[in-house]
């Protein structure tokens, strides 16, 4: 009776890495499906937000800062905290200036921007709030732009995934013997039309 010859050792290692590839390509490119579908479809409102920004809505709030608040010097800290509790501010202190006759603070977040113009030293002061439309919004998101830290780690976080299906793809591909070779040229390919059209808009 012939007895079954085992597998040598390299070839074990290759099936487990194969199995391994093949494992988190598929439950990671699962869990990337919100974020490519996500930076895909604002991809393309972005390129075009010229016609897909929507309407913005413009209010104007008044009132006078609290007197602590202002003297013997500005107390940004109590100004921004007055602002946000009176008027519901949101997004991040971006910019502050204090001049002799005005206290300037001025608020960033997606979709979002808010400025205040303080008089000194009475406290009277002015808001202008503009609110822009679901689409600018999901525009900065996608930029990244003035969204603190938490989404900058969803950003970060995104980039981790993407490129762990990247690279699976890229191991898997790399054991399908017979589409291997076409597989790399088509990538090579890939890469090298990427890096052209990189350089040329950078020129």
């Amino acid at each position: 009776m012939k007895q079954a010859s085992r597998p040598s050792p390299g070839a074990a290692w290759r099936k487990r890495i194969a199995v391994a590839s093949r494992w988190l390509h598929i439950y990671l490119s699962m869990i990337s499906f919100g974020v490519i579908l996500f930076f895909a479809v604002t991809g393309l409102t972005l390129n075009h937000a010229d016609k897909l920004s929507g309407m913005q809505r413009v209010a104007r709030y008044t009132g006078t800062i609290a007197a602590t608040a202002m003297q013997p010097q500005p107390d940004h800290a109590a100004i921004e905290a007055q602002l946000r509790r009176e008027h519901h501010i949101r997004g991040a202190v971006t910019d502050t200036r204090d001049d002799p006759d005005q206290v300037t603070l001025s608020f960033k977040g997606a979709g979002y921007a808010a400025d205040a113009f303080i008089d000194r030293p009475g406290g009277k002061y002015q808001i202008i709030e503009t609110r822009s439309g679901a689409i600018a919004t999901l525009n900065d998101l996608h930029r990244g732009a003035v969204t603190g830290r938490a989404w900058s780690r969803i950003i970060d976080a995104s980039a981790v995934f993407l490129t762990l299906v990247s690279l699976t793809g890229l191991c898997l591909l790399l054991f399908v013997y017979k589409r291997r070779s076409s597989g790399l040229i088509l990538a090579a390919i890939g890469i090298a039309v990427a890096v052209l059209i990189a350089r040329f808009l950078a020129a």
